[in-house]
């Protein structure tokens, strides 16, 4: 389980380095008439993760009562449709659906990601080896990343683990949390001017951005301005944003502390 462990985070640190050649690419891209409308299909990247790690928690655990099968892949077929329920239905034990906490403040930790898992050693090349995927969540509760191994096989969670100070990329309903923290704070007027003046009408919604967020953080070489000391700790995401249909608009100075949901400014 060990293994697995440094496997998982070894993708979520590799996953980090090319976000910080993306925002380094996003810096260089001159707003708002020179940027494409390509933003991938992905929440966006972070700008650097693991700086401290807290201890992690490997425990066995099962669900009483497992969700249905469904449609299942075979070998290393991509997960379908049914297999990803599953698997959630699976991670997202009482425990974190009782005392979790999503990016709304709703109950259950916000889930991130479901991806298929390797086979073991040992059953790589048997025709009825066991279908697993990781799933992963953050729980804005105690700003937690936990990661769960599952056996869509027997509906037992194999690997269960928590760590502090781990921040993955941002999803899409965590940008567009981060969007409307802006736009409902003091400083979202001067997102609205910019926009106002670019379309010729108001923003009064979210939903009319078409938003990417990347994590932002604190470290020994950012101490962060005021009021954004504890981010890295905390989930922080700064916002590459374009008007819905329209053009790119500059949004890269303001920082969203999902966790506290306070917006800051940068310079």
């Amino acid at each position: 389980m060990r293994i697995r462990l440094r496997r998982h985070l070894g993708k979520v640190v590799a996953g980090s380095a090319i976000a910080v050649t993306c925002t380094a690419m996003m810096v260089a891209v001159t707003l708002p008439g020179g940027a494409s409308g390509d933003d991938g299909n992905g929440g966006g990247g972070g700008t650097g993760q693991d700086g401290g790690t807290a201890s992690a928690e490997q425990h066995p655990a099962t669900v009483e009562e497992a969700p249905e099968e469904g449609e299942k892949g075979t070998g290393r077929d991509p997960l379908t449709e049914d297999e990803r329920e599953r698997a959630a239905k699976l991670a997202l034990d009482r425990g974190l659906r009782e005392r979790g906490e999503g990016v709304e403040g709703d109950k259950g930790a916000q889930p991130l990601t479901t991806d298929l898992v390797e086979p073991e050693p040992s059953e790589v090349g048997r025709a009825d080896a066991p279908r697993r995927a990781d799933v992963s969540y953050y729980d804005y509760a105690d700003d937690t990343f936990v990661t769960r191994t599952v056996n869509l096989d027997t509906g037992k969670v194999e690997h269960d683990g928590a760590q502090r100070g781990v921040q993955p990329p941002p999803t899409r309903p965590e940008a567009r949390e981060a969007a409307a923290l802006l736009l409902e704070s003091p400083r979202g007027a001067e997102l609205k001017r910019d926009y106002e003046h670019a379309m010729g009408k108001p923003l009064t919604s979210a939903g009319q951005l078409d938003v990417t967020g990347y994590v932002y953080r604190v470290d020994t070489e950012n101490a962060g301005a005021d009021g954004m000391r504890e981010c890295g700790k905390h989930r922080c995401v700064r916002l590459f944003t374009r008007a819905d249909g329209g053009p790119w608009i500059d949004t890269r100075r303001f920082v969203v502390d999902l966790s506290a949901r306070t917006v800051g400014r940068l310079g």
